[in-house]
């Protein structure tokens, strides 16, 4: 075995007299920063971009309940960095820590054992947020969180395997607990999940044996007084008066409070039996802030109106990771695609300003609209003040997010597919992950390293 001496992390390869601008985050503000980078920049040689994200792909959010349903392909929903940013530098790595006075962000090892260690000039985080599932007891082990792509994935299959289990269980009691589906939170992704899987729960029961769509019972929970808050109020009675009448019960005043293998207490103290609990809520921050040596703001970095952290050179935070005050109304910016995309645009413009010696903009950025679906042929919309609901509001609930797919070939791939939602049943194939366990092995020349000092071991 041969040992060849190396220090314990290695820095990326430095590039002469450039002015490097580096992106935290593959999430929307993230990506959309690069992509406005790129167009401002153009070829430019003085400057490079580097993005660091955990996945290779930007998630399209909105799309993701349909994912659960099958209504669109598994990876339709999403685009890959490369194409959306060809000219930016891509690691797609995990973040082990940020240091500001060094000006540098140390990535997990990847293929070579060691971290990476990335310098800076400009840095941009947009770290989103985090599932925070441990406030709440039982929650983190027995619910699922509905986030990601792979959220999405594995409550698809959970909930066909409980429908497979439900068919052969001979007990009532048991088998009332496999069809009932619990969903926390009462804002749009709690909402267009639960729409879409009680959709999809009933349409798909037929193909079981012995399971009537009477036993399924889909409970929405919300600690507020009406679903979608965000939107009109008539907007949220429309959509509630809709999802009751397709056998949604929803539980208004009602937060999930514990969770246990077998059922969901309630903060009304009742308790549900059920093997099936999604949360939507509750979310937290990148653990990732609290390391940086800013006072935090409810857990987000605060900004000033450039988007830029205060008393800190060269860093700017976006998304939902940062307190972005609305100038108009003098209270934090919504959590939204939409604005992390105009954040993103705005923090570009920026960056590129202060290489440049120039003079940064205030964001400023009034929301279009917002749209929610609502399952089979239904939404809800509010749009420059235009509230619609029902088969209008789904039609341009469809016409806007697919426009607004990144990538002409994800665009087509979708509406190929919500073209043969409308004509073919629902699938019920389970999309099983799991890989054959088995020793590999591996074979070596002589002389070549099997390990290096400063190596991380597995």
């Amino acid at each position: 075995m041969t040992f060849s001496p190396a220090s314990r992390a290695r820095t990326a390869p430095d590039t002469v007299n450039r002015r490097r601008i580096l992106i935290l985050g593959g999430g929307f503000a993230g990506v959309y920063a690069a992509m406005r980078l790129e167009q401002r920049l153009k070829r430019r040689d003085d400057v490079e971009v580097s993005l660091v994200s955990r996945d290779n792909y930007l998630v399209f959010q909105p799309l993701i309940p349909e994912v659960v349903s099958a209504s669109i392909g598994l990876v339709d929903t999403i685009a890959p960095l490369r194409r959306l940013c060809p000219r930016t530098r891509l690691y797609t790595r995990e973040i082990d820590g940020i240091d500001l006075s060094a000006r540098t962000v140390t990535l997990r090892p990847g293929a070579r054992p060691r971290p990476l260690v990335l310098e800076f000039d400009q840095l941009v985080i947009a770290l989103g947020n985090i599932p925070a599932l441990g406030a709440l007891p039982g929650v983190r082990e027995h619910a699922m969180p509905f986030k990601s792509l792979g959220d999405a994935l594995h409550v698809r299959n959970h909930v066909l395997n409980v429908l497979e289990e439900a068919s052969i269980e001979p007990d009532p009691d048991a088998r009332r607990a496999l069809m009932t589906f619990i969903v926390a939170g009462g804002g749009f992704s709690g909402v267009e999940l639960g729409a879409e899987l009680n959709d999809f729960v009933r349409e798909v029961v037929r193909d079981y044996r012995g399971l009537e769509p009477a036993e399924l019972q889909v409970v929405l929970l919300h600690s507020g007084d009406r679903i979608l808050p965000e939107l009109d109020a008539s907007l949220g009675r429309f959509a509630h008066r809709l999802l009751s009448g397709r056998s949604v019960e929803i539980r208004f005043g009602t937060r999930l409070a514990s969770a246990t293998a077998s059922a969901a207490l309630l903060s009304t103290g009742d308790r549900v039996a059920a093997r099936t609990i999604i949360t939507t809520v509750p979310s937290g921050p990148n653990p990732l802030l609290e390391t940086l040596g800013v006072e935090l703001q409810r857990g987000r970095l605060p900004v000033d109106p450039h988007l830029a952290v205060p008393e800190l050179d060269g860093v700017w935070a976006l998304g939902d990771c940062a307190v972005v005050t609305d100038p108009r109304t003098n209270r934090p910016a919504p959590p939204t695609a939409q604005h992390a995309i105009r954040e993103a645009r705005c923090a570009a413009d920026n960056i590129v300003a202060a290489i440049d010696g120039g003079e940064p903009s205030p964001f400023s950025f009034s929301a279009l609209g917002q749209l929610a679906s609502l399952g089979r042929r239904s939404a809800v919309a509010q749009i420059f003040g235009i509230k619609l609901s029902g088969l209008i509001a789904w039609w341009l609930w469809r016409t806007v997010y697919l426009m607004k797919l990144p990538g002409f070939d994800r665009k087509l791939r979708v509406a190929t597919d919500w073209a043969l939602d409308l004509v073919l049943r629902q699938d019920i194939v389970q999309l099983k992950t799991d890989r054959t366990s088995s020793i590999a092995a591996e074979h070596f020349h002589e002389g070549e390293h099997l390990v290096r000092q400063g190596d991380f071991g597995d």
